[in-house]
Protein backbone atom coordinates (compact mmCIF):
# COMPACT_ATOMS: atom_id res chain seq x y z
CA UNK A 1 0.00 0.00 0.00
CA UNK A 2 1.39 3.76 -0.88
CA UNK A 3 0.47 6.24 0.93
CA UNK A 4 0.85 9.78 -0.19
CA UNK A 5 2.47 12.38 2.20
CA UNK A 6 1.16 15.70 1.56
CA UNK A 7 2.20 19.02 3.17
CA UNK A 8 -0.41 22.04 2.63
CA UNK A 9 -0.26 25.62 4.27
CA UNK A 10 -2.53 28.76 4.67
CA UNK A 11 -3.31 31.40 6.87
CA UNK A 12 -5.75 32.16 9.67
CA UNK A 13 -4.85 35.69 10.74
CA UNK A 14 -1.35 35.94 11.76
CA UNK A 15 -1.16 32.27 11.97
CA UNK A 16 0.58 30.22 9.14
CA UNK A 17 -0.88 27.05 9.03
CA UNK A 18 0.67 23.52 7.34
CA UNK A 19 -1.36 20.63 7.35
CA UNK A 20 0.47 17.88 7.18
CA UNK A 21 -0.99 14.11 5.96
CA UNK A 22 0.66 10.44 6.00
CA UNK A 23 3.46 9.18 7.10
CA UNK A 24 6.44 11.47 8.72
CA UNK A 25 9.05 9.49 8.29
CA UNK A 26 13.12 9.33 7.25
CA UNK A 27 11.94 9.64 3.16
CA UNK A 28 9.25 12.57 3.98
CA UNK A 29 10.38 14.63 6.67
CA UNK A 30 12.36 16.56 4.71
CA UNK A 31 9.70 17.74 2.97
CA UNK A 32 8.02 19.20 6.11
CA UNK A 33 11.38 20.67 7.22
CA UNK A 34 11.81 22.78 3.88
CA UNK A 35 7.90 23.97 4.48
CA UNK A 36 8.74 25.06 8.07
CA UNK A 37 11.92 26.64 6.78
CA UNK A 38 9.95 28.52 3.75
CA UNK A 39 7.46 30.42 6.25
CA UNK A 40 10.04 31.35 8.55
CA UNK A 41 11.77 32.73 5.46
CA UNK A 42 9.06 34.55 4.51
CA UNK A 43 8.34 36.34 8.00
CA UNK A 44 5.68 33.96 9.58
CA UNK A 45 6.82 33.46 12.93
CA UNK A 46 3.45 31.87 14.40
CA UNK A 47 3.57 28.68 13.25
CA UNK A 48 0.91 25.77 13.33
CA UNK A 49 1.85 22.14 12.14
CA UNK A 50 -1.64 20.51 12.15
CA UNK A 51 -0.79 16.72 12.39
CA UNK A 52 -4.03 15.27 12.44
CA UNK A 53 -3.84 13.07 9.44
CA UNK A 54 -0.61 11.88 10.37
CA UNK A 55 -1.18 8.64 11.07
CA UNK A 56 2.71 7.48 11.70
CA UNK A 57 5.69 9.26 12.59
CA UNK A 58 9.08 7.94 13.40
CA UNK A 59 12.67 9.63 14.94
CA UNK A 60 13.37 11.73 12.19
CA UNK A 61 9.67 12.99 12.32
CA UNK A 62 10.38 14.02 15.68
CA UNK A 63 13.73 15.29 15.13
CA UNK A 64 11.71 17.71 12.26
CA UNK A 65 9.81 18.64 15.05
CA UNK A 66 12.30 19.63 17.53
CA UNK A 67 14.35 21.36 15.10
CA UNK A 68 10.88 23.16 14.00
CA UNK A 69 10.50 24.44 17.15
CA UNK A 70 14.13 25.30 18.06
CA UNK A 71 14.07 27.41 14.63
CA UNK A 72 11.06 29.05 15.65
CA UNK A 73 12.35 30.05 19.13
CA UNK A 74 15.25 31.69 17.58
CA UNK A 75 13.54 34.05 16.11
CA UNK A 76 10.97 34.50 19.16
CA UNK A 77 8.20 33.32 16.94
CA UNK A 78 5.56 30.78 18.10
CA UNK A 79 4.89 27.26 17.06
CA UNK A 80 1.77 24.84 18.50
CA UNK A 81 0.81 21.27 17.39
CA UNK A 82 -2.11 19.72 16.75
CA UNK A 83 -2.45 16.13 17.67
CA UNK A 84 -4.60 13.31 15.46
CA UNK A 85 -8.35 13.70 16.23
CA UNK A 86 -8.82 13.16 20.37
CA UNK A 87 -4.68 12.42 20.32
CA UNK A 88 -3.77 13.93 24.08
CA UNK A 89 -6.85 11.52 25.01
CA UNK A 90 -6.60 8.38 23.50
CA UNK A 91 -3.33 7.99 23.08
CA UNK A 92 -2.61 8.83 19.22
CA UNK A 93 0.58 7.13 17.55
CA UNK A 94 2.01 10.90 17.46
CA UNK A 95 1.28 11.49 20.57
CA UNK A 96 2.53 7.67 21.92
CA UNK A 97 6.18 8.32 19.86
CA UNK A 98 6.27 11.85 21.83
CA UNK A 99 5.54 10.82 24.92
CA UNK A 100 7.82 7.46 24.68
CA UNK A 101 10.79 10.07 23.98
CA UNK A 102 10.17 12.57 27.11
CA UNK A 103 9.42 15.31 24.20
CA UNK A 104 5.65 15.90 24.24
CA UNK A 105 6.57 18.27 27.41
CA UNK A 106 8.48 20.80 24.75
CA UNK A 107 5.51 21.71 22.76
CA UNK A 108 2.13 23.44 22.57
CA UNK A 109 -0.21 20.70 21.81
CA UNK A 110 -3.96 21.74 20.72
CA UNK A 111 -6.51 19.04 19.94
CA UNK A 112 -8.07 20.83 16.81
CA UNK A 113 -7.25 23.91 14.68
CA UNK A 114 -9.70 26.40 16.66
CA UNK A 115 -7.93 25.64 19.89
CA UNK A 116 -4.67 26.50 18.70
CA UNK A 117 -5.48 29.50 16.81
CA UNK A 118 -7.08 31.26 19.95
CA UNK A 119 -4.54 33.09 21.89
CA UNK A 120 -5.78 32.85 25.40
CA UNK A 121 -5.88 29.17 24.53
CA UNK A 122 -4.04 26.59 27.04
CA UNK A 123 -2.25 23.67 25.89
CA UNK A 124 -3.40 20.46 26.76
CA UNK A 125 -1.34 19.27 29.19
CA UNK A 126 1.78 16.85 29.05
Amino acid sequence: MVVAFNVTGDERGHWAVLHVSGELDLVTSPVLRQRVHDAVAEGRHSLVLDLSEVFFCDSSGVGVLIASRRLLRSCQGRLRLILPAQGAVDGSHVNRVLGALGVRRLFDVHADLDSALTEESRPLSA
